[in-house]
Protein backbone atom coordinates (compact mmCIF):
# COMPACT_ATOMS: atom_id res chain seq x y z
CA UNK A 1 0.00 0.00 0.00
CA UNK A 2 1.67 3.57 -0.91
CA UNK A 3 0.44 6.88 0.50
CA UNK A 4 -0.75 7.92 -3.24
CA UNK A 5 -4.55 8.84 -4.49
CA UNK A 6 -6.21 4.93 -5.01
CA UNK A 7 -6.57 3.80 -8.23
CA UNK A 8 -9.70 3.39 -9.50
CA UNK A 9 -9.18 -0.63 -9.27
CA UNK A 10 -8.34 -0.50 -5.44
CA UNK A 11 -10.25 -2.69 -3.65
CA UNK A 12 -12.90 -1.35 -1.54
CA UNK A 13 -11.17 -3.45 1.39
CA UNK A 14 -8.03 -1.06 0.60
CA UNK A 15 -10.55 1.77 0.62
CA UNK A 16 -12.13 1.18 3.69
CA UNK A 17 -8.74 0.73 5.66
CA UNK A 18 -7.06 4.36 4.41
CA UNK A 19 -10.85 6.29 4.94
CA UNK A 20 -10.23 4.73 9.12
CA UNK A 21 -6.90 6.07 9.21
CA UNK A 22 -8.02 9.51 7.95
CA UNK A 23 -10.79 9.45 10.14
CA UNK A 24 -8.68 8.19 13.46
CA UNK A 25 -6.07 10.87 12.37
CA UNK A 26 -8.15 13.84 10.43
CA UNK A 27 -10.44 14.04 7.48
CA UNK A 28 -12.21 11.39 6.00
CA UNK A 29 -13.59 11.88 2.68
CA UNK A 30 -17.41 9.70 2.90
CA UNK A 31 -18.02 9.10 -0.61
CA UNK A 32 -15.11 6.45 -1.09
CA UNK A 33 -17.00 4.35 1.64
CA UNK A 34 -20.71 4.71 -0.50
CA UNK A 35 -22.07 2.41 -2.17
CA UNK A 36 -20.81 2.33 -6.09
CA UNK A 37 -23.27 2.81 -8.57
CA UNK A 38 -23.68 -0.64 -9.86
CA UNK A 39 -24.41 -1.48 -5.80
CA UNK A 40 -27.02 0.69 -5.94
CA UNK A 41 -28.33 -0.32 -9.10
CA UNK A 42 -28.29 -4.27 -7.98
CA UNK A 43 -30.37 -2.78 -4.99
CA UNK A 44 -32.74 -1.65 -7.36
CA UNK A 45 -32.50 -4.50 -9.05
CA UNK A 46 -33.36 -6.88 -6.43
CA UNK A 47 -36.88 -5.11 -6.06
CA UNK A 48 -37.66 -5.83 -9.37
CA UNK A 49 -36.58 -9.60 -9.45
CA UNK A 50 -38.94 -9.67 -5.91
CA UNK A 51 -41.81 -8.50 -7.77
CA UNK A 52 -41.72 -10.77 -11.04
CA UNK A 53 -40.45 -13.84 -8.60
CA UNK A 54 -43.44 -12.71 -6.47
CA UNK A 55 -45.68 -13.02 -9.53
CA UNK A 56 -44.35 -16.03 -10.72
CA UNK A 57 -44.36 -17.81 -7.69
CA UNK A 58 -48.02 -16.82 -7.07
CA UNK A 59 -48.55 -18.05 -10.44
CA UNK A 60 -46.95 -21.55 -9.93
CA UNK A 61 -48.76 -22.34 -6.65
CA UNK A 62 -52.37 -21.33 -8.57
CA UNK A 63 -51.40 -23.12 -11.40
CA UNK A 64 -50.75 -26.52 -9.60
CA UNK A 65 -54.02 -25.93 -7.39
CA UNK A 66 -55.80 -25.67 -10.63
CA UNK A 67 -54.01 -29.02 -12.18
CA UNK A 68 -55.04 -30.75 -8.99
CA UNK A 69 -58.51 -29.84 -9.24
CA UNK A 70 -58.86 -30.60 -12.97
CA UNK A 71 -57.13 -34.25 -12.76
CA UNK A 72 -57.83 -35.18 -9.01
CA UNK A 73 -61.17 -33.46 -8.23
CA UNK A 74 -61.25 -31.20 -5.46
CA UNK A 75 -61.71 -33.76 -2.79
CA UNK A 76 -59.63 -37.38 -3.58
CA UNK A 77 -60.20 -40.22 -1.66
CA UNK A 78 -59.81 -44.08 -1.87
CA UNK A 79 -60.98 -46.08 -4.40
CA UNK A 80 -60.66 -43.75 -7.22
CA UNK A 81 -59.32 -44.94 -10.51
CA UNK A 82 -58.23 -41.64 -11.49
CA UNK A 83 -56.01 -41.72 -8.69
CA UNK A 84 -54.24 -44.79 -10.44
CA UNK A 85 -54.08 -43.58 -14.18
CA UNK A 86 -53.59 -39.59 -13.99
CA UNK A 87 -50.45 -39.77 -11.86
CA UNK A 88 -49.18 -42.44 -14.31
CA UNK A 89 -49.95 -40.69 -17.19
CA UNK A 90 -49.22 -37.17 -16.49
CA UNK A 91 -45.48 -38.82 -15.20
CA UNK A 92 -44.63 -39.98 -18.48
CA UNK A 93 -45.53 -36.51 -20.42
CA UNK A 94 -43.46 -34.74 -17.73
CA UNK A 95 -40.60 -37.67 -18.46
CA UNK A 96 -41.21 -36.46 -22.26
CA UNK A 97 -40.52 -32.32 -21.93
CA UNK A 98 -38.08 -32.69 -19.27
CA UNK A 99 -35.61 -35.46 -21.94
CA UNK A 100 -36.59 -33.64 -24.79
CA UNK A 101 -37.00 -30.07 -24.37
CA UNK A 102 -36.56 -28.91 -20.69
CA UNK A 103 -33.61 -30.98 -19.40
CA UNK A 104 -32.39 -28.21 -17.15
CA UNK A 105 -35.80 -28.78 -15.00
CA UNK A 106 -35.38 -31.84 -13.59
CA UNK A 107 -34.51 -32.22 -10.34
CA UNK A 108 -35.36 -30.12 -7.16
CA UNK A 109 -33.71 -27.05 -8.11
CA UNK A 110 -31.42 -25.97 -5.22
CA UNK A 111 -27.79 -28.20 -6.98
CA UNK A 112 -29.14 -26.30 -10.14
CA UNK A 113 -29.17 -22.72 -8.53
CA UNK A 114 -25.70 -23.74 -6.74
CA UNK A 115 -24.43 -25.12 -9.78
CA UNK A 116 -25.43 -22.01 -11.88
CA UNK A 117 -23.48 -19.92 -8.93
CA UNK A 118 -20.27 -22.28 -8.58
CA UNK A 119 -19.96 -23.60 -12.56
CA UNK A 120 -21.99 -21.96 -14.97
CA UNK A 121 -21.51 -17.95 -13.68
CA UNK A 122 -24.57 -17.42 -12.70
CA UNK A 123 -26.27 -18.48 -16.08
CA UNK A 124 -29.55 -19.89 -16.02
CA UNK A 125 -31.67 -19.50 -19.12
CA UNK A 126 -35.48 -18.82 -19.37
CA UNK A 127 -35.79 -21.90 -20.97
CA UNK A 128 -34.80 -23.35 -17.93
CA UNK A 129 -37.63 -21.53 -15.62
CA UNK A 130 -40.30 -22.29 -18.45
CA UNK A 131 -39.65 -25.62 -18.03
CA UNK A 132 -39.13 -25.66 -13.85
CA UNK A 133 -42.55 -23.95 -13.79
CA UNK A 134 -44.59 -25.93 -16.14
CA UNK A 135 -42.90 -30.05 -15.41
CA UNK A 136 -43.36 -29.48 -11.79
CA UNK A 137 -46.54 -27.95 -12.09
CA UNK A 138 -47.67 -30.70 -14.18
CA UNK A 139 -45.90 -33.26 -11.18
CA UNK A 140 -47.38 -31.97 -8.45
CA UNK A 141 -50.73 -31.04 -9.26
CA UNK A 142 -51.00 -34.93 -10.44
CA UNK A 143 -50.10 -35.87 -7.51
CA UNK A 144 -46.19 -36.84 -7.37
CA UNK A 145 -44.96 -36.33 -4.04
CA UNK A 146 -43.00 -33.77 -4.32
CA UNK A 147 -42.85 -30.01 -3.22
CA UNK A 148 -43.54 -26.25 -4.68
CA UNK A 149 -40.45 -24.58 -2.98
CA UNK A 150 -37.61 -26.12 -4.10
CA UNK A 151 -38.61 -25.10 -7.94
CA UNK A 152 -39.83 -21.76 -6.52
CA UNK A 153 -36.10 -21.12 -6.06
CA UNK A 154 -34.96 -21.93 -9.09
CA UNK A 155 -37.38 -19.93 -11.00
CA UNK A 156 -36.90 -16.78 -8.80
CA UNK A 157 -33.01 -17.67 -9.37
CA UNK A 158 -33.51 -18.18 -13.32
CA UNK A 159 -35.39 -14.61 -13.70
CA UNK A 160 -32.40 -12.73 -11.28
CA UNK A 161 -29.92 -14.73 -14.37
CA UNK A 162 -32.33 -13.58 -17.13
CA UNK A 163 -32.25 -9.60 -15.70
CA UNK A 164 -28.42 -9.62 -15.30
CA UNK A 165 -27.91 -10.85 -18.70
CA UNK A 166 -29.79 -8.78 -20.66
CA UNK A 167 -28.53 -5.82 -18.47
CA UNK A 168 -24.63 -6.83 -19.69
CA UNK A 169 -23.59 -6.88 -15.84
CA UNK A 170 -20.33 -7.94 -15.01
CA UNK A 171 -19.72 -11.91 -14.32
CA UNK A 172 -18.95 -11.26 -10.64
CA UNK A 173 -22.52 -9.49 -10.39
CA UNK A 174 -23.96 -11.99 -12.75
CA UNK A 175 -22.80 -14.87 -10.23
CA UNK A 176 -24.64 -12.33 -7.49
CA UNK A 177 -27.94 -12.26 -9.42
CA UNK A 178 -28.74 -16.44 -8.82
CA UNK A 179 -28.52 -16.28 -5.26
CA UNK A 180 -30.67 -12.92 -4.89
CA UNK A 181 -33.49 -14.40 -7.09
CA UNK A 182 -33.35 -17.67 -5.14
CA UNK A 183 -34.23 -16.14 -1.66
CA UNK A 184 -37.08 -14.36 -3.63
CA UNK A 185 -38.54 -17.27 -5.03
CA UNK A 186 -38.24 -19.39 -1.75
CA UNK A 187 -39.39 -16.66 0.27
CA UNK A 188 -42.40 -16.44 -1.70
CA UNK A 189 -43.56 -19.84 -1.69
CA UNK A 190 -43.07 -20.07 1.71
CA UNK A 191 -44.43 -16.69 3.24
CA UNK A 192 -41.12 -16.83 4.87
CA UNK A 193 -38.63 -13.98 4.19
CA UNK A 194 -36.23 -14.51 7.07
CA UNK A 195 -36.01 -18.37 6.39
CA UNK A 196 -35.62 -17.87 2.63
CA UNK A 197 -32.77 -15.60 3.51
CA UNK A 198 -30.93 -17.84 5.70
CA UNK A 199 -31.06 -21.13 3.78
CA UNK A 200 -30.12 -19.27 0.66
CA UNK A 201 -26.80 -17.69 3.08
CA UNK A 202 -26.58 -20.65 4.55
CA UNK A 203 -26.98 -23.90 1.76
CA UNK A 204 -26.00 -21.72 -1.62
CA UNK A 205 -23.87 -19.21 -0.85
CA UNK A 206 -22.50 -20.25 2.54
CA UNK A 207 -21.36 -16.54 3.36
CA UNK A 208 -22.34 -13.37 2.84
CA UNK A 209 -21.35 -8.92 2.38
CA UNK A 210 -23.34 -6.38 3.32
CA UNK A 211 -23.67 -5.23 -1.08
CA UNK A 212 -25.29 -9.13 -1.46
CA UNK A 213 -26.86 -9.12 2.25
CA UNK A 214 -28.92 -6.09 1.02
CA UNK A 215 -30.05 -7.53 -2.24
CA UNK A 216 -31.11 -10.38 -0.85
CA UNK A 217 -33.45 -8.63 2.13
CA UNK A 218 -34.94 -6.40 -0.75
CA UNK A 219 -35.80 -8.94 -2.94
CA UNK A 220 -37.53 -11.44 -0.29
CA UNK A 221 -38.97 -8.85 1.47
CA UNK A 222 -40.46 -7.57 -2.19
CA UNK A 223 -41.52 -11.21 -3.26
CA UNK A 224 -42.95 -11.75 0.05
CA UNK A 225 -45.37 -8.33 -0.43
CA UNK A 226 -46.56 -9.40 -3.38
CA UNK A 227 -47.64 -12.85 -2.31
CA UNK A 228 -49.13 -11.54 0.79
CA UNK A 229 -51.18 -9.32 -1.68
CA UNK A 230 -53.10 -12.45 -2.85
CA UNK A 231 -52.58 -15.03 -0.10
CA UNK A 232 -52.84 -12.46 2.73
CA UNK A 233 -50.89 -12.13 5.84
CA UNK A 234 -51.55 -14.96 7.90
CA UNK A 235 -49.06 -17.25 8.89
CA UNK A 236 -48.78 -21.24 6.68
CA UNK A 237 -49.84 -22.90 9.93
CA UNK A 238 -51.57 -22.14 13.02
CA UNK A 239 -51.32 -23.39 16.38
CA UNK A 240 -52.04 -22.90 20.03
CA UNK A 241 -49.42 -20.91 21.98
CA UNK A 242 -46.88 -23.67 23.93
CA UNK A 243 -46.96 -22.97 27.88
CA UNK A 244 -43.49 -25.41 29.43
CA UNK A 245 -45.43 -25.43 32.88
CA UNK A 246 -42.81 -27.81 34.06
CA UNK A 247 -39.11 -27.64 32.47
CA UNK A 248 -39.34 -31.71 32.36
CA UNK A 249 -41.65 -31.05 29.30
CA UNK A 250 -38.50 -30.54 27.28
CA UNK A 251 -37.74 -34.14 27.57
CA UNK A 252 -40.48 -35.06 25.77
CA UNK A 253 -39.45 -32.57 23.06
CA UNK A 254 -35.80 -33.90 23.44
CA UNK A 255 -37.35 -37.51 22.29
CA UNK A 256 -39.19 -35.92 19.56
CA UNK A 257 -35.57 -35.04 18.75
CA UNK A 258 -33.85 -37.90 18.69
CA UNK A 259 -36.57 -39.95 17.00
CA UNK A 260 -36.37 -37.40 14.03
CA UNK A 261 -32.53 -37.75 14.11
CA UNK A 262 -33.06 -41.22 13.10
CA UNK A 263 -35.94 -40.87 10.40
CA UNK A 264 -33.37 -38.09 8.88
CA UNK A 265 -30.65 -40.37 8.27
CA UNK A 266 -33.34 -43.26 7.44
CA UNK A 267 -34.42 -40.96 4.58
CA UNK A 268 -31.50 -39.16 2.91
CA UNK A 269 -29.68 -42.44 3.12
CA UNK A 270 -32.46 -44.60 1.26
CA UNK A 271 -32.77 -41.38 -0.91
CA UNK A 272 -29.21 -41.82 -1.47
CA UNK A 273 -28.94 -45.53 -2.15
CA UNK A 274 -32.14 -45.86 -4.78
CA UNK A 275 -31.64 -42.31 -6.78
CA UNK A 276 -28.37 -43.07 -8.62
CA UNK A 277 -29.38 -47.06 -9.16
CA UNK A 278 -32.34 -46.12 -10.92
CA UNK A 279 -30.21 -43.44 -13.08
CA UNK A 280 -27.99 -46.09 -14.20
CA UNK A 281 -30.62 -48.05 -15.52
CA UNK A 282 -31.26 -48.31 -19.76
CA UNK A 283 -31.89 -44.74 -20.96
CA UNK A 284 -35.47 -46.05 -22.29
CA UNK A 285 -36.36 -46.65 -18.71
CA UNK A 286 -36.20 -42.95 -17.97
CA UNK A 287 -39.06 -42.60 -20.06
CA UNK A 288 -40.99 -44.84 -17.74
CA UNK A 289 -39.24 -43.52 -14.39
CA UNK A 290 -41.87 -40.94 -13.54
CA UNK A 291 -44.57 -43.08 -14.71
CA UNK A 292 -43.74 -45.80 -12.23
CA UNK A 293 -43.91 -43.44 -9.91
CA UNK A 294 -46.62 -41.73 -9.82
CA UNK A 295 -48.42 -45.01 -10.19
CA UNK A 296 -47.23 -46.22 -7.23
CA UNK A 297 -47.70 -42.82 -5.30
CA UNK A 298 -51.32 -42.92 -6.55
CA UNK A 299 -51.72 -46.89 -5.33
CA UNK A 300 -50.94 -45.56 -1.82
CA UNK A 301 -53.42 -42.82 -2.14
CA UNK A 302 -55.78 -45.88 -4.21
CA UNK A 303 -55.56 -47.95 -1.28
CA UNK A 304 -56.42 -45.69 1.80
CA UNK A 305 -54.04 -42.90 2.12
CA UNK A 306 -54.66 -40.29 -0.91
CA UNK A 307 -53.44 -37.53 1.82
CA UNK A 308 -49.54 -38.47 0.59
CA UNK A 309 -50.51 -37.42 -3.06
CA UNK A 310 -49.24 -33.40 -3.58
CA UNK A 311 -47.73 -31.24 -1.37
CA UNK A 312 -49.79 -31.98 1.69
CA UNK A 313 -49.94 -28.61 3.10
CA UNK A 314 -53.83 -29.03 4.46
CA UNK A 315 -53.00 -32.50 5.42
CA UNK A 316 -50.13 -30.89 7.71
CA UNK A 317 -52.89 -28.20 9.48
CA UNK A 318 -55.16 -31.54 9.67
CA UNK A 319 -52.89 -32.96 12.01
CA UNK A 320 -51.70 -29.96 13.62
CA UNK A 321 -55.51 -29.75 14.62
CA UNK A 322 -55.16 -33.88 16.28
CA UNK A 323 -58.01 -34.64 13.17
CA UNK A 324 -55.79 -38.00 13.27
CA UNK A 325 -54.93 -40.83 15.67
CA UNK A 326 -51.25 -41.70 16.03
CA UNK A 327 -51.12 -44.58 14.38
CA UNK A 328 -52.64 -42.88 10.95
CA UNK A 329 -49.93 -40.44 11.68
CA UNK A 330 -47.31 -42.65 11.86
CA UNK A 331 -48.60 -44.80 8.79
CA UNK A 332 -48.85 -41.28 6.65
CA UNK A 333 -45.01 -40.27 7.55
CA UNK A 334 -43.96 -43.92 6.47
CA UNK A 335 -45.88 -43.72 3.13
CA UNK A 336 -44.69 -39.90 2.85
CA UNK A 337 -41.45 -41.18 2.94
CA UNK A 338 -41.85 -44.08 0.49
CA UNK A 339 -43.48 -42.24 -2.05
CA UNK A 340 -41.20 -38.92 -1.77
CA UNK A 341 -38.16 -41.28 -2.29
CA UNK A 342 -39.40 -43.03 -5.54
CA UNK A 343 -40.88 -39.47 -6.79
CA UNK A 344 -37.48 -37.63 -6.45
CA UNK A 345 -35.42 -40.89 -7.31
CA UNK A 346 -37.50 -40.92 -10.81
CA UNK A 347 -36.30 -37.88 -11.77
CA UNK A 348 -39.47 -36.31 -11.75
CA UNK A 349 -39.09 -32.03 -10.72
CA UNK A 350 -40.01 -30.99 -7.68
CA UNK A 351 -38.33 -30.29 -3.70
CA UNK A 352 -37.78 -31.63 -1.16
CA UNK A 353 -39.13 -28.94 1.37
CA UNK A 354 -42.83 -29.85 1.48
CA UNK A 355 -42.39 -33.93 1.79
CA UNK A 356 -39.85 -33.34 4.32
CA UNK A 357 -42.11 -31.15 6.67
CA UNK A 358 -44.96 -33.33 5.95
CA UNK A 359 -43.29 -36.67 7.33
CA UNK A 360 -42.08 -34.10 10.54
CA UNK A 361 -45.37 -33.04 11.14
CA UNK A 362 -47.04 -36.11 10.85
CA UNK A 363 -43.99 -37.84 13.19
CA UNK A 364 -44.17 -34.95 15.57
CA UNK A 365 -47.58 -35.42 15.58
CA UNK A 366 -47.76 -39.23 16.03
CA UNK A 367 -44.87 -38.95 18.46
CA UNK A 368 -47.40 -36.27 20.45
CA UNK A 369 -50.46 -38.57 20.56
CA UNK A 370 -48.59 -41.42 21.93
CA UNK A 371 -47.20 -39.13 24.61
CA UNK A 372 -50.06 -37.80 25.28
CA UNK A 373 -51.98 -41.12 25.60
CA UNK A 374 -49.29 -42.78 27.89
CA UNK A 375 -48.29 -39.68 29.68
CA UNK A 376 -51.42 -37.48 30.03
CA UNK A 377 -49.45 -35.36 32.23
CA UNK A 378 -47.69 -33.99 29.57
CA UNK A 379 -49.66 -30.30 28.60
CA UNK A 380 -47.72 -29.76 25.29
CA UNK A 381 -50.89 -30.11 22.10
CA UNK A 382 -50.54 -32.38 19.63
CA UNK A 383 -50.32 -29.74 17.22
CA UNK A 384 -46.89 -28.26 18.86
CA UNK A 385 -45.11 -31.51 19.00
CA UNK A 386 -46.34 -31.43 14.72
CA UNK A 387 -44.70 -28.06 14.28
CA UNK A 388 -41.34 -29.33 16.25
CA UNK A 389 -41.08 -32.20 13.96
CA UNK A 390 -41.23 -30.20 11.10
CA UNK A 391 -38.39 -28.26 12.29
CA UNK A 392 -36.81 -31.60 13.36
CA UNK A 393 -36.79 -33.61 10.54
CA UNK A 394 -35.51 -29.70 8.15
CA UNK A 395 -32.98 -29.37 10.45
CA UNK A 396 -32.10 -33.35 10.36
CA UNK A 397 -32.64 -34.00 6.50
CA UNK A 398 -31.43 -30.79 4.86
CA UNK A 399 -28.81 -29.88 7.09
CA UNK A 400 -29.71 -26.15 7.83
CA UNK A 401 -30.01 -26.01 11.85
CA UNK A 402 -30.29 -22.02 11.77
CA UNK A 403 -32.90 -22.15 9.09
CA UNK A 404 -35.41 -25.02 10.58
CA UNK A 405 -35.96 -22.64 13.83
CA UNK A 406 -36.69 -19.56 11.79
CA UNK A 407 -38.69 -21.68 9.44
CA UNK A 408 -41.21 -22.73 12.42
CA UNK A 409 -41.57 -19.76 13.52
CA UNK A 410 -42.40 -17.96 10.16
CA UNK A 411 -44.94 -20.92 8.99
CA UNK A 412 -46.65 -20.93 12.35
CA UNK A 413 -46.04 -17.54 13.51
CA UNK A 414 -45.52 -18.66 17.28
CA UNK A 415 -42.82 -17.55 19.25
CA UNK A 416 -43.52 -19.33 22.28
CA UNK A 417 -42.69 -22.76 20.90
CA UNK A 418 -38.94 -21.45 20.44
CA UNK A 419 -37.52 -23.36 23.23
CA UNK A 420 -38.89 -26.75 22.30
CA UNK A 421 -38.16 -26.00 18.93
CA UNK A 422 -34.19 -24.89 18.85
CA UNK A 423 -33.69 -28.15 21.82
CA UNK A 424 -35.22 -30.60 19.20
CA UNK A 425 -33.47 -29.44 16.09
CA UNK A 426 -30.29 -29.43 17.75
CA UNK A 427 -30.55 -32.99 18.59
CA UNK A 428 -31.87 -34.08 15.72
CA UNK A 429 -28.73 -32.26 14.12
CA UNK A 430 -26.13 -33.46 15.81
CA UNK A 431 -27.93 -37.28 15.51
CA UNK A 432 -27.82 -37.01 11.84
CA UNK A 433 -24.50 -35.44 11.28
CA UNK A 434 -22.68 -37.97 13.10
CA UNK A 435 -24.63 -41.16 11.52
CA UNK A 436 -24.66 -39.24 8.10
CA UNK A 437 -21.75 -37.31 7.14
CA UNK A 438 -22.20 -36.08 4.21
CA UNK A 439 -25.46 -33.72 3.70
CA UNK A 440 -28.33 -34.76 0.96
CA UNK A 441 -27.59 -31.85 -1.34
CA UNK A 442 -24.17 -32.93 -1.12
CA UNK A 443 -24.78 -36.52 -2.08
CA UNK A 444 -27.18 -35.57 -5.04
CA UNK A 445 -24.79 -32.98 -6.23
CA UNK A 446 -21.70 -35.90 -5.97
CA UNK A 447 -24.25 -38.37 -7.83
CA UNK A 448 -24.80 -35.97 -10.25
CA UNK A 449 -21.16 -35.78 -11.19
CA UNK A 450 -20.29 -32.30 -9.46
CA UNK A 451 -18.12 -30.91 -7.03
CA UNK A 452 -20.05 -27.96 -5.19
CA UNK A 453 -18.50 -26.17 -1.76
CA UNK A 454 -19.74 -28.00 0.93
CA UNK A 455 -21.66 -25.29 3.22
CA UNK A 456 -21.92 -27.77 6.24
CA UNK A 457 -18.04 -28.47 6.26
CA UNK A 458 -17.28 -24.83 5.72
CA UNK A 459 -18.73 -24.13 8.80
CA UNK A 460 -17.34 -27.24 10.41
CA UNK A 461 -13.82 -26.44 9.19
CA UNK A 462 -11.12 -25.62 11.78
CA UNK A 463 -9.24 -21.90 10.42
CA UNK A 464 -5.53 -21.27 12.05
CA UNK A 465 -5.22 -17.77 13.32
CA UNK A 466 -2.43 -15.67 13.77
CA UNK A 467 -2.15 -16.53 17.14
CA UNK A 468 -1.18 -20.02 16.00
CA UNK A 469 2.15 -18.67 14.40
CA UNK A 470 2.78 -16.03 16.81
CA UNK A 471 6.32 -15.60 17.90
CA UNK A 472 7.88 -12.89 20.91
CA UNK A 473 9.73 -9.71 19.65
CA UNK A 474 13.01 -10.67 19.52
CA UNK A 475 13.97 -7.64 17.08
CA UNK A 476 14.80 -4.00 17.94
CA UNK A 477 12.39 -1.86 18.74
CA UNK A 478 12.60 2.03 17.21
CA UNK A 479 10.58 5.09 18.15
CA UNK A 480 9.86 7.09 14.94
CA UNK A 481 11.49 10.61 16.04
CA UNK A 482 14.63 8.11 16.45
CA UNK A 483 17.25 9.47 14.06
CA UNK A 484 18.83 6.98 11.31
CA UNK A 485 21.97 6.64 12.99
CA UNK A 486 20.49 4.84 15.58
CA UNK A 487 19.09 2.59 13.38
CA UNK A 488 22.45 1.57 12.01
CA UNK A 489 23.76 0.81 15.82
CA UNK A 490 20.74 -1.15 15.86
CA UNK A 491 21.18 -3.26 13.43
CA UNK A 492 25.44 -3.71 14.36
CA UNK A 493 24.64 -4.43 17.28
CA UNK A 494 21.49 -6.86 17.00
CA UNK A 495 22.69 -8.55 14.01
CA UNK A 496 18.92 -8.99 13.02
CA UNK A 497 18.11 -8.53 9.21
CA UNK A 498 15.00 -6.35 10.58
CA UNK A 499 14.00 -3.91 12.57
CA UNK A 500 10.60 -2.39 13.84
CA UNK A 501 9.34 1.18 14.00
CA UNK A 502 7.23 2.57 16.27
CA UNK A 503 5.36 5.98 14.20
CA UNK A 504 4.11 8.98 16.24
CA UNK A 505 0.42 7.69 15.57
CA UNK A 506 1.09 4.07 16.59
CA UNK A 507 1.26 2.57 13.40
CA UNK A 508 4.21 0.40 12.70
CA UNK A 509 7.01 0.33 9.90
CA UNK A 510 9.23 -2.54 9.36
CA UNK A 511 12.64 -1.53 8.17
CA UNK A 512 15.01 -4.03 7.20
CA UNK A 513 19.03 -3.71 6.22
CA UNK A 514 18.81 -2.87 2.52
CA UNK A 515 16.22 -0.57 2.75
CA UNK A 516 18.30 1.52 5.26
CA UNK A 517 20.89 1.46 3.17
CA UNK A 518 19.20 2.78 0.53
CA UNK A 519 17.70 5.58 2.91
CA UNK A 520 21.15 6.39 4.53
CA UNK A 521 22.51 7.41 0.87
CA UNK A 522 20.03 10.14 0.90
CA UNK A 523 19.58 11.42 4.31
CA UNK A 524 21.51 12.78 6.71
CA UNK A 525 22.37 10.66 9.78
CA UNK A 526 20.52 12.40 12.16
CA UNK A 527 17.42 12.53 10.13
CA UNK A 528 14.34 11.21 12.18
CA UNK A 529 13.27 7.56 10.97
CA UNK A 530 9.69 8.79 10.73
CA UNK A 531 10.23 11.59 7.96
CA UNK A 532 12.97 9.46 6.37
CA UNK A 533 11.36 6.30 5.81
CA UNK A 534 8.42 5.40 2.81
CA UNK A 535 4.94 6.49 4.19
CA UNK A 536 3.18 2.51 4.05
CA UNK A 537 2.91 1.60 7.39
CA UNK A 538 1.68 -2.05 8.44
CA UNK A 539 -1.70 -2.71 8.53
CA UNK A 540 -3.18 -3.05 11.53
CA UNK A 541 -3.17 -7.09 12.53
CA UNK A 542 -4.28 -9.00 15.88
CA UNK A 543 -3.98 -12.51 17.53
CA UNK A 544 -7.60 -13.68 16.24
CA UNK A 545 -7.47 -12.87 12.78
CA UNK A 546 -7.03 -15.95 10.10
CA UNK A 547 -3.76 -16.76 9.35
CA UNK A 548 -4.38 -16.59 5.89
CA UNK A 549 -5.77 -12.69 6.15
CA UNK A 550 -1.02 -11.68 7.06
CA UNK A 551 0.21 -13.68 4.10
CA UNK A 552 -0.78 -10.72 1.45
CA UNK A 553 1.52 -8.43 3.94
CA UNK A 554 4.78 -9.99 3.28
CA UNK A 555 4.82 -9.25 -0.45
CA UNK A 556 5.84 -5.82 0.81
CA UNK A 557 6.86 -6.75 4.87
CA UNK A 558 9.19 -9.36 6.05
CA UNK A 559 8.00 -8.58 9.63
CA UNK A 560 4.20 -8.01 10.69
CA UNK A 561 3.78 -6.45 14.13
CA UNK A 562 1.10 -8.17 15.74
CA UNK A 563 -0.89 -5.62 18.15
CA UNK A 564 -2.97 -5.84 21.47
CA UNK A 565 -6.69 -5.05 20.58
CA UNK A 566 -7.36 -2.84 24.00
CA UNK A 567 -3.84 -1.15 23.65
CA UNK A 568 -3.52 0.26 19.97
CA UNK A 569 0.48 0.04 19.55
CA UNK A 570 1.16 -2.64 21.76
CA UNK A 571 2.79 -5.65 20.18
CA UNK A 572 1.76 -9.02 21.29
CA UNK A 573 4.17 -10.64 19.24
CA UNK A 574 5.73 -10.80 15.69
CA UNK A 575 5.14 -12.94 12.65
CA UNK A 576 7.25 -14.00 9.73
CA UNK A 577 6.42 -15.75 6.97
CA UNK A 578 8.42 -18.85 7.57
CA UNK A 579 6.32 -18.76 11.05
CA UNK A 580 3.29 -19.05 8.99
CA UNK A 581 4.12 -21.60 6.37
CA UNK A 582 5.88 -24.17 9.34
CA UNK A 583 2.30 -23.72 10.77
CA UNK A 584 0.72 -24.49 7.96
CA UNK A 585 2.50 -27.54 7.50
CA UNK A 586 0.78 -28.50 11.16
CA UNK A 587 -2.71 -29.54 11.77
CA UNK A 588 -4.83 -28.06 14.36
CA UNK A 589 -2.88 -29.97 17.51
CA UNK A 590 0.89 -29.45 16.50
CA UNK A 591 1.11 -32.84 14.76
CA UNK A 592 3.11 -32.31 11.97
CA UNK A 593 1.31 -33.01 8.53
CA UNK A 594 4.22 -33.20 6.22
Amino acid sequence: MTGASPAAGTSRATLRARALDRLRFGSVDLQKLAPTREERLLLLLSILIGIISGLLVVAFRVAIEWIKVLLLGSAPHPGQLRLLYMPAGMGLIVAALVIFIFPGARGSGVNQTKAALYVYNGYISFKTVIGKFLTAALALGSGQSLGPEDPSLQIGAGVASVIARRLKMSRQRLRLFAPIGAAAGLAAAFNAPISAMLFVIEEVIGSWSAAVLGSIVLAAISSVVVARLFWGTEPMFRVPAVELRDPRELLAYAVMGVIGGFVAVIFSSTLGYLRPRLRNLPRWTLFCQPALAGLLVGAIGYFGFPQVMGVGYGVIDQAMHAQFTWQILLALAIFKLIATTVSFSSGTPGGMFAPTLFIGAMLGGAVGAFEKLFFPHLTGSIGAYALVGMGVLFAGFLRVPLTSVFMVLEVSGNYSIILPVILANTIAYLISRSLQPVPIFEVLTLQDGLHLPSMEEQREEVHLHIEDALRPVDIPILEGADPLAKASRAFADSGAAALLVKMWDNSWYALTREELSGIEALQNPESRLETAVRNDRIPDLYPDLTLDSALPCFARWKILPIQNRATLGTLEGILTEPDVLDRYHQDWTGRSIK
